[in-house]
């Protein structure tokens, strides 16, 4: 991970002190983490939640109704921007990185499962009848590095591609694809565009500490929000991922998803507290797919109150009490081994956005807004520098 470069040298120390300190903890965490998260984790995240929402303005939005702020292009274009340098800053030309959720822990083949006799408000879009669909299921870590693992900020992320999914799309990019995605946070990093866009720019200094700790617009709510959940992971396998931005679910109708592991057995890091593999998160995927199968639940949340399940604020908790979540898909991974160069290079071929989807569910808010260009622009930037053209996936892929 590259050094703090914020032209101070005292913010430099302040920022590179506070980041080894964060990468000691992870050694330990693991042997404290379980206990607080059993007795504080959840009860945290929705006081949290309660007191971003205090100092929210009620703005009286109906139900799935988005609104768009008037600095929105500026700040996509702010983050893309932003971005771009950073990507050129790291990487060579032909060894070009996603700007974000960057370090592939693997891709694997799975299938997509519908359930039977759904409630009828859930039967919308993909969910209409009990059916299947193959998947390419990526696992990765946070990014923009690719660091250790033991290194990394405590988070992770997953990104499904189903194939084989009817009916035009939002994109003409893909033609047969719906994307979806998760991060092991339930809230995201930024309440909205224009944090991030402030964000961005810190972490182009590797210096992202000084978005959420400054005196003059300081995010510590944000960063407590994040805190709670991020923790030194044992495996991609055994997290839950949270779409923490909305989708529709049929006209007028808005949810947030879920991805919950349905293995409740946590694998053993390797030599804590001295230092584990650099990437043993993917060798605990190897060793879990030799083995047997992975199952994960999908669960869908409908919003049903308008404020307190905000749309174009993505910072807090949307209320398990006003609306629960609804299992009504199984993600199955079956075993296999996916640990071949030619099949992480497949990874990092393949573009995944959250406009490769259906009008049924087509994302909301600010946060969806931007990544429709954002993800096309900066894909098409890696692809292109890479020198190597966009691929839609069809599921026959083999790698012998």
């Amino acid at each position: 991970m590259p050094r703090a470069d914020t032209g101070s040298a005292l913010k430099n120390f302040i920022a590179n002190t506070l980041m080894w300190g964060v990468q000691m903890e992870r050694r330990i965490d693991p042997f404290l983490r379980p206990a607080f998260d059993w007795a504080f984790q959840d009860v945290l995240t929705r006081l949290g939640s309660t007191i971003i929402n205090w100092g929210r303005k009620d703005e009286g939005l109906a139900l799935a109704e988005e609104r768009i702020a008037p600095d929105e292009e500026e700040s996509l274009n702010s983050i893309i921007e932003t971005f771009t340098a950073q990507m050129k800053g790291l990487w060579k030309p032909g060894k070009f990185e996603r700007g974000g959720n960057t370090k592939t822990h693997g891709i694997v083949r799975g299938e997509f499962i519908i359930h039977e006799d759904l409630p009828e408000k859930f039967r919308r879009g993909i969910y209409a009848e009990p059916r299947s669909f193959p998947a390419w299921i990526r696992f990765s870590g946070p990014g923009p590095y690719i660091t250790p693992d033991i290194d990394d900020v405590g988070f992770m992320s997953i990104s499904v591609k189903l194939m084989d999914v009817p009916g035009p799309k939002l994109m003409d990019q893909e033609k047969h694809t719906l994307d979806m995605f998760g991060v092991s946070t339930p809230t995201f990093v930024t309440p909205h565009t224009r944090f991030n866009a402030q964000l961005q720019k810190a972490s182009l200094q590797n210096a992202a500490i000084f978005h959420f700790l400054n005196f003059k617009q300081p995010h510590v709510m944000d960063m407590l929000m994040q805190g709670l959940w991020t923790k030194t992971q044992s495996s991609p396998f055994e997290a839950p991922y949270f779409s923490c931005v909305p989708y529709l679910m049929g006209e007028g109708q808005a949810m947030q998803y879920s991805f919950w592991p349905k293995w409740e057995k946590r694998t053993k890091i390797p030599r804590l507290p001295l230092r584990p593999p650099d990437d043993y998160l993917r060798q605990a995927m190897v060793k879990t797919l030799s083995e047997r199968d992975v199952e994960i639940d999908f669960r869908i949340q409908l919003q049903t109150d308008s404020f307190r399940m905000p749309i174009e604020y993505a910072g807090v908790l949307w209320p398990e009490k006003l609306s629960p979540r609804v299992s009504v898909a199984t993600i199955r991974i079956p075993k296999q081994k996916f640990n071949s160069q030619a099949q992480m290079d497949f990874a990092r071929k393949l573009s995944y956005n959250p406009w490769h989807t259906v009008a049924e569910h087509r994302p909301l808010g600010n946060q969806s807004r931007a990544r429709k260009r954002m993800y096309l622009e900066l894909s098409k930037l890696r692809q292109d520098t890479n020198r190597v053209h966009h691929y839609e996936p069809d599921g026959s892929e083999t790698f012998d």
